[in-house]
């Protein structure tokens, strides 16, 4: 088949599958913004970036920046088609920027694949979980409802999508839900797994190893929707009860899901404000985005791992970390459910109880009698069903793989 992958940061969640398409024989290309720059063995065409400005304000801002997007991918496909005679027979693209959305005006008889991320909802996900940050008034829930027209819109137009976890598949409304299958992207577990040797030198010199007392935390950005401020507050009882706990946290400082706070210039400055006086910060370590071995060094060395979130997307993080054999304490939310499974793989903690989450930071640093059990145990739940090489890529491909049948 000739297959074109698009995605506004290629490659994005195709990684690992548009180079095995490839080596399976078909015909793959790319199409991508002209700003991302990102190195990747497949070909790939770039289609000009829209405008930083949008001049559409209200509710229709989100769909307004998403749909010119679109027309943009829509011209550089146009352009494909009319410049070099290029059909693709398949196009798999993340509905999640809008860039699907005109392609099959460009292409009409090929196959339309879209990674469905997610659909913003007004209730049980992140919309009035979180009162502090994520109020539910009519205000949200409206705005949400407005947010989510290109990503319906997108899944309408397709022939079917994937989503990575059940939760995620499951926000989309039955109708649209029978369009999508549940593959999660897949993790190499031989790459990311237990190394007893890990060493991860900070920015100061010092080197830490698995013998030290680390506590760590990932998150794209350091910010409520990941249990950022959740996990601060924590810090200064967890801290005076485990004096020789290091804590390292990877994120940057800006905002990936929801905005800044108003009052600061990011969550980790407020949170610091918050807390100044009550946290020794010679042993909180803020790396900010790291090269991929030094976060993967971070896994493997952690005494215990924190993840939280609200109601949403899965990180990879989580993933990530559980094939690293982590000792995780993690909060009791979708779609953290569907992987942890409290007290056999790991530590599961409601996500505004403040004291179950300090106890439990402090009992796996002062070492868990069952950390072995659930260090094996969180491997072996990624090495089983998210196996990039055994289960997720040769599910993907079969999948792709049925729509040239």
């Amino acid at each position: 088949m000739r297959i074109l992958f698009v995605h506004q940061n290629f490659p994005g969640q195709f990684l690992h599958l548009a180079p095995a398409l490839a080596a399976r024989g078909h015909e793959v290309m790319a199409l991508t913004d002209e700003g991302n720059q990102r190195p990747s063995p497949i070909r790939t065409v770039r289609y000009k970036s829209p405008p930083e400005e949008n001049p559409v304000r209200g509710l229709a801002r989100t769909y307004a920046g998403y749909a010119e997007r679109g027309w943009l991918a829509a011209r550089g496909c146009r352009a494909l088609r009319d410049r070099h005679g290029y059909t693709p027979d398949l196009i798999f693209g993340h509905s999640g920027w809008g860039e699907t959305l005109f392609l099959r005006e460009i292409w009409p008889e090929a196959k339309l694949l879209v990674y469905a991320e997610l659909l913003y909802r007004t209730r049980g996900h992140d919309v009035g979980f979180d009162p502090e940050v994520t109020p539910d008034s009519d205000e949200s829930r409206v705005t949400t409802l407005a947010r989510s027209a290109h990503l319906i819109q997108g899944l309408v137009q397709a022939d079917a999508g994937i989503a990575p976890t059940r939760y995620q598949a499951d926000s989309f409304p039955p109708e649209l839900r029978q369009k999508l299958t549940v593959i999660h992207d897949g993790i190499d577990t031989g790459k990311v797994r237990p190394d007893p040797n890990a060493r991860l030198e900070l920015p100061g010199g010092r080197v830490l190893t698995a013998q030290d007392e680390v506590l760590s935390y990932v998150s794209r950005s350091l910010e409520p929707y990941r249990g950022f401020h959740r996990f601060m507050r924590a810090l200064p009882q967890v801290m005076r009860a485990r004096p020789n706990a290091q804590v390292v946290l990877i994120g940057g400082d800006g905002a990936s899901y929801g905005t800044v706070p108003r009052d600061a210039e990011s969550w980790k400055a407020k949170l610091l404000v918050e807390l100044d006086g009550q946290l020794d910060l010679s042993r909180i370590h803020f790396l900010g985005r790291v090269p991929y071995p030094q976060y993967l060094s971070l896994l493997q060395i952690a005494r215990v791992h924190c993840y939280l979130t609200y109601p949403f997307v899965l990180s990879w993080s989580l993933t990530e970390a559980m094939a690293a054999g982590c000792h995780i304490v993690a909060s009791d939310t979708e779609p953290v459910r569907e992987l942890i499974r409290d007290g056999e793989n790991g530590r599961l903690v409601p996500f505004f109880d403040q004291g179950a989450l300090k106890q439990a930071l402090i009992r796996a640093l002062a070492g868990d009698p069952e950390d072995a059990q659930l260090r094996a145990a969180a491997r072996q739940t990624i090495v089983d069903g998210y196996d990039l090489q055994s289960h997720s890529l040769p599910r993907l491909i079969d999948w792709v793989e049925s729509f040239g049948a």
